[in-house]
C-alpha cells in the first residue's frame, strides 16, 4: 500500500508552501535584490497558518500575500537604504565608470550609441565639441542620468 503524493501534500499544504519558501531564498542568492526573500518570507508565513488551521487554504494565501506584500513596502525600503550606505557600496550605473567600449554610433553633443559589457547606451561626450567616430574605443567618463559621458580611450583627458 503506497503513499499517494497528491493526496499527501493536499493533506500537507505546509510542505507546498516550505518548498515555494525554500526555492524563492534561493532564487534571491541569484538576483540579490530583497525582493524574493520578502516573498519567501510570506510563504513562511503561509506555511505556519498551514501548520495551524491547514483546511483554511483562503487564510494561508491571505496571510502569506499581507506578509509578503507588507514586508516589499515595510521592511525592503529599509533594509536596502542599510544596503547603499553601507563603506564599498557602488551602484551599477557607478561600476561602469571607467569601463571600456565601442561607439556603435557617431557620439555627438546631441547623442550617440555605445556598447559597454554587452549593453547599449545612450552616450554624448564629455566635451560639446567633440565628436567620436562609430568603431572608436571609448572609456566611461561619468553617468549622468541614464546617459554614459564618454571620451575617446586612447586621447587625454583635459
Amino acid at each position: 500500500m503506497g503513499v499517494n503524493l497528491t493526496d499527501w501534500l493536499g493533506d500537507n499544504a505546509w510542505a507546498i508552501w516550505l518548498t515555494l519558501a525554500f526555492l524563492l531564498a534561493v532564487a534571491e542568492v541569484v538576483s540579490l535584490d530583497l525582493v524574493l526573500i520578502m516573498l519567501a518570507a510570506g510563504a513562511l508565513a503561509g506555511a505556519g497558518v498551514a501548520l495551524v488551521a491547514p483546511d483554511l487554504w483562503w487564510l494561508q494565501v491571505t496571510v502569506a500575500a499581507a506578509v509578503s506584500v507588507g514586508s516589499l513596502a515595510l521592511l525592503r525600503p529599509t533594509l536596502m537604504e542599510k544596503v547603499r550606505s553601507m563603506p564599498g557600496y557602488r551602484s551599477s550605473a557607478a561600476k561602469m565608470v571607467g569601463s571600456s567600449g565601442v561607439a556603435l554610433s557617431r557620439v555627438t553633443r546631441s547623442g550617440g550609441e555605445i556598447k559597454v559589457d554587452g549593453q547599449s547606451w545612450t552616450a554624448r561626450p564629455y566635451d560639446a565639441d567633440l565628436v567620436i567616430e562609430q568603431g572608436t574605443e571609448i572609456e566611461v567618463y561619468e553617468i549622468d542620468g541614464a546617459i554614459a559621458v564618454v571620451y575617446p580611450k586612447h586621447d587625454q583627458l583635459p
